[in-house]
């Protein structure tokens, strides 16, 4: 496995034998189940696999967590090693974002609601790290876990407007036993918060056996959800939506899918979840 920050080294690896077909999987770092699951089937539909590691601080604002976010590249390399990866990127903030970088990726609707409307700054940074490291990289397939929802629906969008020559490839969300979504920053939280996370997919599937009950009304699924997150003292609630699981319009009537997502503090740690209907 070869780990490199070097641009140049990067392309010359991966234009070595341009005939091999190349999955890409970015990530923050501080690698779970969840994230090794994208390299798997980076592994399985490509000839080779290049995975990145970089705290983007341009997705972040100001309030968060860039500081603090969980670090850990010796155990993440040892993991990658284990999964057969070919190479990882691990660029610093200087070769990422040089003295003179000027440039950022806009996308005008589906960066709105959401994510978007609590962490308005977020997805300009999402996707200009995306298209850099796409224009780095040049895989034939991206992968991105569904937990991310909106960063997903960003992304493809992204890839369609801007004409990149890849596949974006979502895979299912990992959680643990309780249902939890694996997620970098569940390490934030002390056991009481651990364990009232677990009302996040409560009310994910409180609001789908609803829907399996025949309940169509976009407002009633939200209200259950919304019940269920006032339930549990330590949570509270940032938003809980039904929407178009490709516009991110809230739907009034769920008439053919829709998208329920939530956000969520457990103390200071915002966790978000997501769940298709029909699933």
């Amino acid at each position: 496995m070869i780990v490199t920050e070097n641009i140049a080294e990067i392309r010359r690896i991966r234009w070595a034998d341009s005939g091999l077909s190349w999955g890409f999987v970015p990530t923050m770092g501080f690698l779970h189940e969840g994230h090794l699951s994208l390299v798997r089937q980076a592994r399985a539909e490509n000839e080779r696999t290049a995975v990145s590691i970089y705290v983007n601080p341009t997705q972040f604002a100001p309030t968060e967590d860039l500081s603090n976010y969980p670090r850990d590249m010796e155990r993440d390399l040892s993991l990658l090693a284990a999964e057969g990866v070919d190479l990882v990127f691990t660029p610093s903030d200087v070769v990422m974002y040089p003295d003179d970088f000027q440039t950022a990726v806009t996308l005008s609707q589906v960066t709105r609601p959401l994510e978007g409307a609590s962490r308005p700054t977020h997805f300009q940074g999402v996707a200009t790290i995306v298209a850099k490291l796409f224009n780095i990289v040049q895989p034939a397939r991206a992968y991105f876990g569904q937990k991310d929802a909106q960063q997903s629906v960003v992304i493809r969008q992204m890839v369609r407007d801007l004409n990149f020559n890849l596949d974006v490839v979502i895979c299912p969300i990992v959680r643990e036993a309780d249902g939890l979504a694996m997620s970098s920053r569940n390490a934030y939280l002390n056991p009481a918060q651990r364990q009232a996370a677990t009302a996040l997919y409560r009310a994910l599937q409180t609001a789908k056996s609803a829907f399996e009950r025949g309940e169509r009304d976009g407002r009633a699924l939200r209200r259950l959800m919304k019940e269920t997150i006032a339930a549990e003292p330590l949570a509270r609630l940032d938003y809980a939506s039904v929407a178009h699981p490709l516009t991110l319009a809230e739907l009034d009537v769920v008439e053919n899918e829709a998208l329920l997502s939530l956000a969520v503090f457990m103390g200071q740690t915002r966790l978000i979840d997501n769940l298709l209907l029909p699933e």
